[in-house]
């Protein structure tokens, strides 16, 4: 093994909350092995529990979040907190003392400023092993790429939204990911099996529409130059989505749009504050077919006050706007999350509250020990488990009503059923920006 033979003294790991169990497992066979070594835990779970952990201190309680996370401090040496990238060679300083090294903030010497992304360098994409990665855009093989950071959004079950790297929007120069995608195509070229299509892993290509522009723009002359046609799939914002981007995205070769449509009732979507409504929501539907693009929609349920009756227009808004594909998933509660970070322990109940500010809809959930038990935003279809309700609709029922929308959109839209392995459980609720590059290069690959 590994371990046994190397000597070195510092493992480094990074995580999404579905992953912790796991890296638990990997701490302690290091740590059984080398009882010497230090181990360092970053990515998500580790900033987004820390986001969690001081929403709580600002109200003066000890939360799920500080639990999580001391959960954390007692089994790794050191946990990077943030964007990594700098804040790795930090922890990995010997004369650095302190347990946590903290990049959140804004005011940290290791957040990574706007402007700063282009000065790093590219995902080491010759550590993992790219055969392996099976996955296509338009039939074409096709790899991944991270453009941007961060969301603006405030979307109310999306992990982040307490957390200051996850909350501004840092866009690498148009340049930049044209080099990288270049360097990516001609080295495959070379291997003689060459990818021709990009999967990019944005939060949304649009949240700065005019970057969007320029970067179709880019790709269109960078396929001039490598002499090749590309295809391309990426997500948008609805509300953002205008003509003209469709039109300049197809003209690109993007061919497959995704959308976090979440939910065909506009008091949903206002419980979650999506900031769009079903009639934005299908006009960028509409945008999308007329360019010659194909639309995937991403559906959730179990928000704030979700019932029957929304689940019911959920269903009939998919069914009106007849996307090319749809995603059905059971909203999950992870650190980081407004519906996570902000609910109240109700003891008597032994559960915890979460309660829409401005209209009072309430949306109830059970503690989960992520130490133990991989929470995932998408399961396998008949197996989901919900560990969230609302006053409406228990956790069995919400099971219930996500497997029969599934069933009859897909049925319906002439989709047929999803062919599901555990590979496809994944840990994106809707957004996520992911500061590990190895973790941004593999993440979503069933998505």
């Amino acid at each position: 093994m590994y371990v046994e033979k190397s000597d070195v003294q510092i493992f480094g790991l990074t995580a999404t909350t579905p992953q912790i169990p796991s890296a638990i497992k990997v701490r302690n066979k290091i740590k059984e092995l080398r009882p010497d070594a230090q181990v360092i835990l970053g990515g998500p779970h580790a900033t987004l529990t820390y986001a969690a952990k001081m929403h709580d201190e600002k109200l003066a309680r000890f939360g799920r979040g500080t639990f999580a996370f001391a959960q954390l401090q007692e089994l790794f040496d050191k946990i990077v907190v943030g964007d990594g990238e700098k804040a790795v060679f930090v922890a990995l300083d010997d004369e650095t003392k302190e347990q946590i090294v903290d990049a959140d903030g804004l005011r940290s010497p290791l957040f990574i400023k706007r402007g700063e992304l282009d000065s790093f360098p590219f995902p080491a994409r010759d550590l993992i092993d790219l055969d392996s990665y099976h996955y296509t855009v338009d039939g074409l093989r096709a790899f991944s790429v991270i453009a941007q950071l961060g969301c603006p959004f405030e979307c109310g079950f999306c992990g982040g939204r307490d957390s200051q790297s996850y909350r501004l929007a840092r866009t690498r120069g148009v340049e930049n990911i044209i080099d990288e995608i270049e360097l990516v195509v001609r080295k495959s070229i070379e291997g003689g099996n060459p990818f021709r299509a990009v999967m990019f892993y944005d939060d949304e290509l649009n949240v700065v529409p005019k970057n969007l522009e320029n970067l179709c723009i880019a790709l269109i002359d960078l396929q001039d130059r490598l002499g090749m046609e590309m295809r391309f799939r990426g997500f948008v914002k609805s509300e953002l989505f205008t003509k003209e981007q469709a039109r300049f995205m197809y003209q690109a070769g993007f061919r497959i749009i995704l959308s976090g449509i979440e939910s065909g009732s506009n008091k949903m979507l206002a419980a979650m504050r999506k900031r769009a409504t079903t009639d934005i929501n299908s006009r960028c539907v509409e945008l999308t077919r007329d360019a010659g693009l194909k639309f995937k929609a991403l559906m959730s349920l179990g928000h704030p006050g979700e019932s029957e009756d929304t689940v019911a227009e959920s269903v009939e808004w998919v069914l009106k706007s007849n996307p090319d594909d749809v995603d059905w998933t059971i909203i999950t509660q992870y650190p980081g999350s407004p519906y996570y970070d902000h609910s109240i322990y109700v003891p008597e109940k032994n559960v915890w509250l979460y309660k829409e500010p401005k209209s009072g809809a309430n949306l109830w959930s059970r503690n989960v020990d992520f130490t133990k038990h991989a929470e995932y935003y998408k399961g396998i279809p008949g197996s989901y488990v919900a560990y969230v309700w609302t006053d409406f609709l228990t956790s069995e029922k919400l099971v219930q009503l996500r497997d029969h929308a599934e069933t009859l959109t897909r049925d319906r839209l002439g989709l047929g059923p999803i062919i599901a392995t555990p590979a496809v459980q994944l840990k994106h609720n809707g957004c996520n920006s992911l500061p590990s590059n190895v973790l941004r290069e593999s993440i979503r690959a069933n998505i």
